[in-house]
């Protein structure tokens, strides 16, 4: 009981302390500690103890993924510094009109994402381009990590054909692939896409009728008066960090991003290097941009690791084989709940399918049904406050607060998510 217990309330904790601005680098062991210590975890000695499992988690995802968050951050910051970005989305504007400033972030993000390329790049990528667009549409900026996020987490993330990780982790425990179930993947697709945007589109609107509009920060890129390069050169950096990812992704898997965005930096340096503003200045602050957001995913990763390696959360991953009633939905419960204890899509699937899929294959359950059922009720609950990709986006690249922008990014990343698995699951049983 002190067990569960212990779990519940370091997650809560940690939720809470999220939302209130604690930095995460003392929120996160913080509340790990509390949940090793009502698990009867040691501090420092045994085969498994606090620090050396905590810093297991942490140190082991700077090493999977410091590179991308370098490239990444370097790549967002060159196209904000060589006017490539102000020069897409003033382009995006003159064709689409500012009110579809939303739909123009939306759209970038879902074609990166769908194009192979790693949703915390994304979110750097695009993130310079939102800021003018919504600077030039006069929209609330507190909504830019959540036209991000529904452009990168929901429709295309867990969609069939999706090269990301979300959509291929099951191909190992089914022997799918990543087109499984894809007629009802498409369907629901389409569904979340539709209500997402209407919902986010509604939301702002209320929002500017309440007297909100965009506030400028000292942070953001300066506009200046000078010659900006041609639309051109902002996309085709992007056509190349696409077109690198969706070609290597078989063949190189996780270093394939890496070598996308090696080519992207160096494409944009090759053809923008003449409207650079301050190439320096430029990768000081990338870099240490990069460093920032990747520390703070790392800190909640290390909240997993103690997590998982807990008795309580054993005993819920057991629970969770054992709901009775339609299989799909005893999956998708299962899933989402992991996902939403370890804050992590692919961890939860990591950690729940060698338990789940020969329990539920052994059923008679069909592995195409299980894997898009798995795919899509893992980009759920996993976007809870303390989520990495939430963190990253609102504070260390929108450097918003929670408190501004939870709010809207909770609507389209967990509630239009779970709303699409209901219909999966039904359209599952009907056909």
């Amino acid at each position: 009981m002190l067990s569960m217990m212990g779990l519940v309330g370091g997650l809560v904790l940690l939720i809470v302390l999220t939302i209130r601005g604690m930095n995460l680098f003392i929120a996160a062991p913080l509340c790990a500690l509390v949940v090793a210590l009502t698990n009867g975890m040691s501090v420092f000695i045994g085969d498994i103890n606090f620090v050396e499992t905590y810093m297991s988690g942490f140190s082991g995802f700077i090493a999977a993924w410091f590179f991308m968050f370098l490239l990444g951050a370097l790549f967002g910051k060159f196209m904000e510094d060589s006017g490539a970005a102000d020069s897409v989305s003033r382009w995006i504007i003159q064709r689409i009109g500012y009110k579809q400033a939303v739909l123009a972030v939306v759209l970038a993000c879902a074609i990166l994402t769908y194009g192979g390329v790693s949703v915390f790049v994304v979110a750097f990528s695009v993130y310079p381009m939102a800021v003018s667009l919504f600077k030039d549409a006069n929209l609330p900026r507190r909504f830019i990590p959540a036209a991000m996020a529904f452009g990168s987490v929901t429709f295309t993330m867990t969609s069939a054909g999706s090269p990301e990780i979300q959509n291929w982790i099951p191909i190992k425990y089914l022997g799918t692939s990543p087109f499984a179930a894809w007629e009802v993947s498409l369907v629901v697709a389409i569904f979340m896409a539709v209500l997402g945007y209407w919902w986010l589109a509604k939301m702002i609107r209320k929002a500017i009728a309440n007297g909100e509009e965009f506030e400028a920060r000292i942070t953001d890129p300066e506009i200046r008066e000078r010659d900006y390069p041609h639309p051109l050169t902002g996309i085709i950096p992007l056509l190349v960090v696409l077109c690198i990812s969706f070609f290597l992704h078989e063949a190189l898997a996780q270093l394939a991003l890496i070598v996308a965005l090696g080519g992207g930096v160096l494409t944009l340096l090759i053809i923008n290097r003449a409207h650079f503003h301050n190439l320096q200045a430029a990768i000081n602050t990338g870099t240490t941009g990069a460093l920032v957001a990747i520390g703070n995913t790392a800190a909640v990763v290390g909240f997993g690791a103690i997590a998982k390696n807990t008795e309580a959360f054993q005993q819920t991953v057991a629970l969770m084989t054992q709901i009775p009633g339609n299989e799909l939905i005893g999956a998708a419960i299962a899933i989402s709940v992991i996902a939403g204890l370890t804050g992590s899509a692919s961890g939860g699937q990591a950690i729940a399918l060698p338990l789940l899929a020969p329990h539920y294959l052994d059923q008679g359950v069909q592995p195409e049904q299980l894997h898009r059922i798995v795919s899509i009720s893992s980009g759920a609950l996993d976007s809870l406050p303390h989520n990495g990709y939430v963190v990253t986006t609102i504070r260390a690249i929108c450097h918003e607060t929670h408190k501004a922008a939870y709010g809207a990014v909770a609507a389209l990343t967990v509630v239009v998510p779970v709303i699409g698995l209901a219909l999966a699951i039904g359209l599952f049983s009907v056909f």
